[in-house]
This record gives C-alpha cells, sequence and structure tokens, in this order.
C-alpha cells in the first residue's frame, strides 16, 4: 500500500499516461542546463552571459581581468552549477532574412515530467542555458501548464547567431576596458553617482538604465535612456585623428529619458541636474530647450495611470574612443598605499 506522500506526490492516471508516453517518444532524453551570470559594462550597460565558473567569488566587478582577485583574497573558483532534467525536447528550425542578416531561428519546446525548480528560482542576474545538437537555448516561457497532466512544458528560442557574442565561455574573450555603443550613452549613465558642484543643485538619485536592457520587474523610481538609431548624426565634417591614432568626431544625438515614480519636482531636479552635468565638466552641450512631460502608462484592471514622465534632449559631444578608455581604466583599478601614507 502506498504511504501518505507518495499517493500526493504520485500523478494522475492521465497524468501517468501522458508521462509514459514523454519516456517512450524521447528515449530517456536528458539535458544539461548550465548556470551563467549577468556582467553589465559600466560604461554602457551592455549586458553579457558569462559562465559561471569563469567568475570567481572575489573576482573584482568589470576589472580588466574577470578572475583578477581582491587584496589579500583566495582567487579560488568554483565550477559553474548543472541542472540536469529528464524530459522530450524538440526544436523547429525556421530561416529569417533582413536587412542585415540571415538567420536559422531554432524555437525550442522541452517537455518535462517534473517542475524544474532550478529554472524557476533563477535571480534577473542568473541564466541556465542548454546545448544540444550545438544549439544553445534558454527559456522564457513556461506554457500550457494543466495540473491534470502533471507535465511542464518550457518554451524559448536557442541563441541566435548574431547575438552569440552576448554568452561568454572564456573570459579572455570579453574585453571589459572599452565600451560597445557609439553614441552618447556612456555620459548619461555617468549621472547615476554625479553630485553637483553648485550649491542648490542636487542629484535626485534616480538610476538610469539603457533602454531595452532593464532588469526584469524594476520598480519605480527609476529611468530609461533611449537614443534612437537614426537620430545619431555628425556635426563636423570628417572625423579628426589624432596622433596616438584615436578617432574623434562632433555628433549629435536625440535623447529621451523616460522616468516612472517621480512626483513634479523630482523630475524638475534631474533636469537641473543634467544642465548643470553639461557645465561642470562639459562633456556635452544641449540643443534645445528640454522641458518636462506627462506620459500615459495605464492598466484596466486598477483603472489608474503610472507615475511616468519623460524628457527629450539635443546633444551635442565629441564621438571619442581614447577618453572613454582611461575612464574605464579608472574604474578597474585600485589603489595601493604606502605606509607613509602617499598613494601609488
Amino acid at each position: 500500500m502506498a504511504t501518505l506522500d507518495e499517493s500526493i506526490g504520485a500523478p494522475s492516471g492521465l497524468g501517468s499516461d501522458l508521462q509514459a508516453g514523454v519516456e517512450a517518444i524521447s528515449s530517456s532524453q536528458t539535458v544539461v542546463f548550465t548556470k551563467y551570470v549577468k556582467v553589465v559594462l559600466p560604461l554602457d550597460g551592455y549586458v553579457f552571459w558569462v559562465k559561471a565558473d569563469a567568475v570567481g567569488p572575489t573576482a573584482l566587478y568589470n576589472a580588466a581581468l574577470m578572475n583578477r582577485a581582491a587584496y589579500n583574497k583566495s582567487a579560488a573558483v568554483t565550477p559553474a552549477a548543472t541542472c540536469l532534467a529528464e524530459g522530450s525536447l524538440h526544436y523547429a528550425t525556421d530561416t529569417r532574412q533582413d536587412e542585415a542578416n540571415t538567420i536559422a531561428v531554432n524555437r525550442v519546446v522541452f517537455t518535462s515530467e517534473q517542475e524544474i525548480q532550478d529554472l524557476n528560482q533563477v535571480g534577473p542576474n542568473v541564466l541556465f542555458i542548454g546545448v544540444i545538437d550545438g544549439i544553445k537555448f534558454a527559456f522564457s516561457t513556461r506554457a500550457a501548464f494543466y495540473r491534470q497532466a502533471d507535465l511542464w512544458h518550457y518554451v524559448g528560442f536557442a541563441v541566435y547567431s548574431d547575438m552569440e557574442t552576448q554568452v561568454v565561455d572564456d573570459p579572455r574573450s570579453l574585453n571589459t576596458r572599452d565600451v560597445v555603443v557609439s553614441n552618447s550613452l556612456p555620459l548619461w549613465l555617468a549621472l547615476n553617482g554625479y553630485a553637483p558642484t553648485v550649491a542648490g543643485f542636487g542629484n535626485p538619485g534616480i538610476t538610469l538604465y539603457p533602454s531595452f536592457l532593464l532588469p526584469t520587474n524594476l520598480a519605480p523610481p527609476y529611468a530609461a535612456v533611449h537614443i534612437p538609431p537614426e537620430n545619431t548624426r555628425a556635426l563636423a565634417g570628417a572625423p579628426l585623428i589624432h596622433r596616438d591614432s584615436s578617432h574623434s568626431q562632433l555628433c549629435a544625438d536625440v535623447v529621451k529619458v523616460t522616468m516612472f515614480g517621480m512626483r513634479n519636482f523630482n523630475a524638475l531636479d534631474f533636469l537641473d541636474c543634467v544642465l548643470q552635468r553639461s557645465l561642470d565638466f562639459e562633456e556635452f552641450g544641449i540643443m534645445n530647450m528640454p522641458v518636462v512631460r506627462d506620459e500615459k502608462r495605464t492598466q484596466s484592471e486598477l483603472n489608474a495611470i503610472a507615475q511616468k514622465k519623460s524628457i527629450q534632449f539635443e546633444v551635442s559631444y565629441q564621438q571619442s574612443r581614447m577618453n572613454d578608455i582611461a575612464r574605464q581604466l579608472i574604474l578597474s583599478s585600485i589603489p595601493s598605499f604606502q605606509p607613509n601614507g602617499f598613494a601609488a
């Protein structure tokens, strides 16, 4: 006779039949998922997923070398966590052709006989990626779940060929010194740590994120910086090539900052903060007359609108390379101190 615990955990009659079918069609297939952690470049917010064992617990965040240990700390690295899942996996391939590339899009469906807890409990900075037939894939959806069936369906797309650069197995291939973007985004992200030098001007403390790269289910207040690609243009007829081979050109961007969870005075403080940053460091110039606008973001279940505002800027700046590298070196360096108190 089955125990109470066994009876509770046992599949239903329908579930038993379906699970037997899954085992038969898959030949008891096992898929290995490997843990990856998110690494965000601090200057431009670009996201990379790095294999967990490539980043030690004492690694310096976004340092020049991924596994460099902090002073007087161990550089031990633990193997990447893996998750074994039994079930049936199949994928369908569709070829897509657009202006810039032609890629094979693989839609992956994994049917599991039990809920995969590791896939459910990961946070926004952790991702489990599986590999089959040389195809890397992750899941974005758990779909078509019926309790009576006792089957779990995980659905996602394999990593696109043009997104392979964002999944890093070998940290030596990840360059954390240079920015990826070619627009003014690094200047805007630098506002996160900016303190105005003039009395009466303060930073409202709102965190800015690149558009399309915001953390999942982020709670306000926060802001997204969006620079439409078609609105980046040159103001100088030709770039200036310096003796050190650095490239610099006067350019302009249209930048839309969308803010959530802010009252009017917070938004005005942010606008003043941007204007003061332009005066303090002369990194960019303001070419328009920016103003705070109220936006509409609704949810019918609440019959309410969100605290959403936006400001549109037109800015001019130097699209240079060497300055960004120098700033990154400053962020990733560790000063060492001598007994006499002077920094080396």
